[in-house]
């Protein structure tokens, strides 16, 4: 059973992202399935070095399409951006540093800024991709 579903709800009405965003929902659901198998400490590396890589790549090309139409809130779309990959970058020191309870809070975080990055930031990014036919 999966943590996190994709839904209408999540959509910002263009494809490309909206493909991208849910491979990082897959990402929370591998660490939540880990999890509720008991094996979420062995995962919790290499899911971080994944997520951390997969948001960067995915951050870039938002941008790129968001520069490409202009946005007007660019450059505070990317600090936000910038705020999780350095959130990241915290959750993957601690498990270097061996801490147990990483997993809960890392997946708390994740569905937590997903849902409400994407809900609340994200959507409003959709009709200015779409109305400079980008899909």
């Amino acid at each position: 059973m999966a943590l996190m579903t994709f839904g209408k709800q999540f959509s910002v009405g263009v494809q490309t992202i909206d493909d991208q965003h849910k491979v990082l929902f897959d990402i929370v659901n591998e660490l939540y399935d880990g999890m509720m198998k008991g094996q979420a400490r062995g995962m919790t590396g290499p899911l971080l070095k994944k997520l951390a890589e997969y948001t960067r790549n995915h951050f870039s090309a938002e941008e790129a399409m968001l520069a490409a139409a202009a946005y007007p809130k660019l450059a505070e779309h990317k600090i936000k951006h910038r705020d999780l990959i350095k959130q990241v970058n915290g959750y993957i020191a601690r498990f270097d540093k061996g801490e147990i309870t990483l997993n809960i809070h890392l997946l708390n975080f994740l569905s937590d800024w997903l849902t409400s990055h994407i809900q609340k930031v994200d959507k409003e990014y959709g009709p200015s991709l779409i109305a400079h036919g980008i899909k």
